[in-house]
């Protein structure tokens, strides 16, 4: 598709999702064994054959821009990129003061370009859209913004732009992350109906709505609490059901799967998401290939086949380069190049990658992060008490291990 620039927004801090977010930006926070979590929109776009498109960073870019650049380069094609683009302080001494100050300080992007759309994504959420239906609806709307939607809880309201619509898809009502009771979507009293914080706009007004909020002293320059109501007023903005997003070779069982992986409970759960039986989010699509960064390592080794002593991995995903050795891996996710020890038994772990797992350790609902080393006969995961001594743990009492840590020598 022609026309068409697409600008990430991700240079989100994450302080939720702290330690893991301690030395790197969300986006940059591995994720399901092979992956990063800006990796799956960045997926989207290029199996959309959406090529022009920018990665806003900003916080802690580092490992993000490594990683774009070993596994998101697009040379050879003409017009057709994926460029990262650092804070330049473009419009004065100040960093990205919200979303919408992200974009205004690279409209030169948007002008050089002169697209007739421009989808403004974050880059932080695990899903997968084929974009193009979503740029055909706002096509054929005839709208100014077309916004992304899907139904959530009630009960997790407050954390999102909630949106009523008519039944053309026509938006008539939004507020953004509401304290009192929300409106819920007509016929089920317990669901809202919730921006995904994925938009395609019509690129003149994008950089005229822009212009005028830059000038507003006490704006909050975002674009749920600043720039939908801007559009909204004029009543030229759309609601993308995403729930109809239909992807060949997908599940029916994943129609509608999208995760924000917020905190350290949805980051967790996401992961074990993957390792379902009938996963709701499926790695292996082979008509929606889900690209990365792949180091050149070996396969994945179990080893050991002695009474008491056998190297297995049980309803789990184990990456290349692992070495299983006469240990017990079970419902569990591991990235590259971990080693589990003998007689170590591991249940419940997402386990990032270069990590050492000392013979004997027991090992339990815990998010362990590049590079960590675990001393022999360490226990995680079975005392509550003594492990929020030692260790972060998320909200529901997952244990959280940062990176490089040296836990128990």
């Amino acid at each position: 598709m022609s026309g068409i620039l697409t600008m990430i927004l991700a240079g989100g801090e994450g302080t939720r999702l702290t330690p893991l977010t301690s030395q790197r930006a969300k986006p940059a926070v591995p994720f399901g064994g092979n992956y990063r979590i800006i990796d799956f929109v960045l997926n989207n776009f290029v199996n959309s054959d959406l090529l022009q498109i920018f990665v806003l960073t900003q916080f802690k870019s580092h490992s993000l821009m490594k990683h774009l650049s070993r596994s998101w380069q697009v040379t050879g094609l003409t017009n057709r990129f994926i460029d990262p683009i650092p804070a330049q302080m473009q419009t004065g001494k100040h960093w990205y003061q919200g979303t919408a100050d992200a974009i205004y300080q690279n409209v030169n992007l948007i002008k050089g370009l002169d697209p007739e759309i421009v989808c403004v994504f974050g880059g932080d959420h695990i899903y997968k859209m084929d974009v193009r239906q979503m740029v055909n609806f706002h096509k054929d709307s005839k709208g100014l913004l077309t916004i992304a939607a899907i139904p959530v809880p009630v009960s997790q309201a407050d954390q999102f732009g909630i949106i009523e619509v008519d039944k053309n898809g026509k938006m008539i009502g939004f507020e953004e992350k509401p304290q009192g009771t929300p409106k819920t979507i007509p016929g089920r009293p317990d669901y809202v109906l919730a921006s995904m914080g994925n938009y395609v706009f019509n690129a003149e007004p994008l950089v005229e709505c822009l212009k005028i909020d830059a000038e507003v002293l006490d704006s909050k320059h975002d674009f749920g609490h600043n720039i939908i109501p801007m559009l909204f007023d004029q009543g030229e903005v759309y609601v993308y059901d995403f729930s109809t997003n239909v992807i060949r070779g997908e599940p029916e069982a994943s129609v509608g799967y999208w995760r924000d992986v917020g905190t350290l409970d949805s980051f967790y759960e996401a992961n074990m998401d993957l390792i379902s039986v009938t996963p709701p989010f499926d790695l292996y699509n082979k008509y929606w290939p889900l690209r990365s960064y792949h180091p050149p390592v070996p396969p994945a080794k179990f080893v050991h086949d002695e009474m008491n002593r056998t190297g297995q991995a049980i309803r789990s995903m184990v990456g290349s380069g692992c070495i299983v050795s006469g240990s017990i891996v079970y419902n569990s996710v591991l990235g590259y190049n971990n080693h589990i020890h003998s007689h170590s038994y591991v249940d419940g772990a997402v386990i990032m990658g270069n990590c050492d797992i000392g013979r004997g350790c027991r090992i339990r609902r815990a998010i362990i992060d590049k590079g960590a080393m675990i001393a022999p006969d360490t226990i995680i995961g079975e005392d509550p008490a003594a492990d929020e001594k030692r260790f972060d743990m998320s909200d529901s009492g997952i244990v959280v291990i940062p990176k490089n840590a040296r836990i128990g020598f």
